[in-house]
């Protein structure tokens, strides 16, 4: 008879997650063993290896729920009845928001992606494509000129993700001018430069 899970199940993962990506953070993925992630929860490797098969598994779960966040939030900023420009700067405030608070998740995905088995690292970068594809969608209608298959299409929206994918390195929460208007600041600057770019045909 298979064992039921614990009513907790979720949310013991999330706490093993969550721990995960402060350590892996802070020490790289290869740094860093299960007695250290035990130790850094409190518990034992066996506990660990109850929700999780693999390192490799929970290192995938930091990345994918941290990606599926940033998803979910382009998804629903992209289909809002607001304009293109519009939708730029809601994205890039609610991606500074993601940012900010899954700092260490980001720090991660930037830097272990290398380290995922081939078949989880390819569902991490099938959600950053998507993500990069929103983008793409948006500068097409901004700059009607960056439609279908333009050469400077994807460059254009990976430079937009350069801006802002290492804000979690240097900004600091606390400091003189708030993430809300280094956000607008770095969609103003963008958007000013998509809108006077000189983009053959």
């Amino acid at each position: 008879m298979a064992r039921t899970q614990a009513a907790d199940y979720k949310k013991r993962r999330e706490r093993i997650v969550d721990s995960a990506a402060r350590l892996f953070a802070k020490r790289g993925f290869l740094g860093a063993s299960i007695a250290d992630l035990a130790d850094s929860c409190r518990t034992s490797k066996s506990l660990i290896y109850h929700y999780y098969a693999s390192k490799e598994d929970i290192l995938f779960d930091v990345m994918h729920s941290h990606v599926k966040d940033l998803l979910d939030a382009a998804e629903e900023i992209a289909a809002r009845p607001v304009s293109p420009t519009d939708k730029l700067r809601q994205m890039t405030q609610a991606f500074m928001e993601l940012y900010l608070g899954a700092a260490f998740r980001q720090r991660v995905l930037l830097n272990e992606l290398d380290n995922l088995p081939d078949d989880q690292r390819k569902i991490v970068v099938h959600v950053q494509h998507r993500l990069i594809g929103i983008v793409e969608q948006i500068l097409g209608e901004i700059r009607p000129a960056l439609v279908g298959r333009h050469p400077l299409r994807t460059p254009g929206a990976m430079l937009y993700f350069g801006m802002i994918n290492w804000m979690h390195t240097w900004l600091d929460p606390e400091g003189r001018a708030r993430p809300s208007e280094i956000a607008d600041l770095a969609a103003s600057i963008f958007l000013d430069g998509v809108e006077k770019a000189d983009i053959p045909a």
